[in-house]
């Protein structure tokens, strides 16, 4: 199919891949299709539907690779679900009595759009499934192709989301300068939050990430500047059973040995038991537009920094969260080179009309594939059973029970 205009948006949280599969798309349509027109929606699904676009034509094309210097994305994001007709009428994005899907569909006829490329994680394209099923109900000729986009890597059928291992290289990082702070109190509790609503991909990727580095370090044990503390004393994350009671005790000793004790945990790790206090105390629990939880009014790590303070004798506590640092850095190069083929195979299949989500597909032996949108799915849960997870566990002495949701 000959494509004389594709549209282009950025949708839900940032993640480490968002400039770069801009760039990614822009250089394989310079490739492919050079003729073809490119057009970018300002702020993801608010901008198609306010009609706010640039054109990424011209110079832009001429200097695609400024793309890949950079975190973000240049052309914007919004959480906007299209299908939340009440929520896009009360933030002004569409009329009273309008349908938003309708809105978004006439828009991209208006602009002559033959295909969508929709990047984000699984709530950008589910929204994506929505609008690219209400277009083919409605008559509407038009191909929505979707690339993956999150750092909790909790979409199925897809092996791994882009950004995400950038993510968590990044915040390994971010935790190499924070450790420190434990040399500058005694008895230091450093809580390390990072990103992860319901899945604990990320803290796990970040801690092993962190671990791996750790064991490439020296140290001057006559000191008493051991490996020990600086090391992980504890990981929690949403799919996880624990006990505080008994985890303090196990800490407690951490404490003694080492005079400090790191943790790392998933943001949403503890959930539940941290809305029942809050709602047992009054206070309101905020959602967005997808029905989610506020996380950042939750503030989890400060919730396991109290839960332990007091019981392992800390004089200091110390929450840090890594999750802006880590979701804003710039894709790293084996994110780009997963970036990059996935760009080309998104234009592949445009070109050749087809739609759906670009992904190694976990039902087909990982293989880079063209998703139908009926199979794409948010949620999926970090397996607790993983080896590399489980062998960790048991070098820092702590044990997991599993709190996994039904397999799909």
């Amino acid at each position: 199919m000959k494509l004389k205009r594709v549209g282009i948006l950025t949708a839900g949280g940032l993640a480490p891949c968002l400039s770069a599969a801009i760039g990614a798309l822009i250089e394989a349509y310079n490739k492919a299709s050079p003729k073809t027109e490119i057009i970018c929606y300002r702020g993801g699904y608010r901008g198609l539907l306010l009609g706010d676009k640039v054109t990424a034509n011209g110079e832009t094309r001429q200097n695609v690779a400024t793309f890949f210097d950079y975190g973000g994305s240049p052309i914007g994001n919004s959480r906007v679900k299209l299908t939340n007709v009440r929520d896009c009428i009360r933030r002004g994005y569409v009329a009273e009595d309008a349908n938003p899907q309708e809105v978004a569909a006439e828009q991209l006829m208006r602009d002559g759009i033959q295909v969508l490329h929709t990047i984000g994680g699984d709530d950008t394209n589910t929204a994506a499934a929505d609008l690219a099923k209400f277009l083919q109900q409605n008559d509407y000729k038009l191909g929505v192709i979707g690339l993956p986009k999150t750092v909790d890597n909790d979409v199925y059928p897809i092996a791994q989301s882009l950004g995400a291992i950038t993510a968590a290289h990044a915040g390994a990082t971010f935790f190499e300068n924070i450790v420190a702070e434990s040399t500058a109190n005694p008895r230091t509790l450093i809580v390390h939050e990072i990103m992860g609503r319901n899945c604990g991909w990320l803290t796990v990727a970040t801690a092993l990430e962190y671990r791996r580095r750790l064991k490439e370090k020296k140290f001057l044990p006559e000191l008493g500047f051991s490996r020990g503390h600086f090391d992980i004393h504890g990981i929690y994350i949403p799919e996880m059973a624990f006990d505080i009671s008994t985890e303090a005790q196990r800490l407690q000793g951490v404490m003694d040995a080492f005079d400090g004790v790191n943790l790392f945990i998933s943001e949403g790790a503890g959930i539940e038991n941290i809305v029942k206090e809050m709602e047992a105390q009054g206070k309101e629990v905020t959602r967005d537009a997808f029905g989610h939880i506020k996380l950042d009014a939750i503030n989890s790590g400060q919730w396991f920094a109290n839960a332990f303070a007091e019981k392992i004798g800390a004089e200091k506590n110390l929450v840090q969260k890594s999750g802006y640092f880590a979701r804003s850095a710039k894709a790293n190069e084996i994110d780009l080179k997963m970036i990059r083929e996935s760009a080309a195979l998104a234009v592949k299949c445009a070109i050749e009309g087809k739609s759906g989500v670009i992904g190694c597909d976990e039902d087909n032996k990982n293989e880079l594939a063209c998703i139908n949108f009926s199979r794409i799915r948010g949620g999926k849960p970090f397996d607790v059973r993983d080896a590399e997870f489980l062998a960790m566990l048991s070098d820092l002495g702590q044990t997991t029970q599993t709190n996994l949701p039904p397999q799909p």
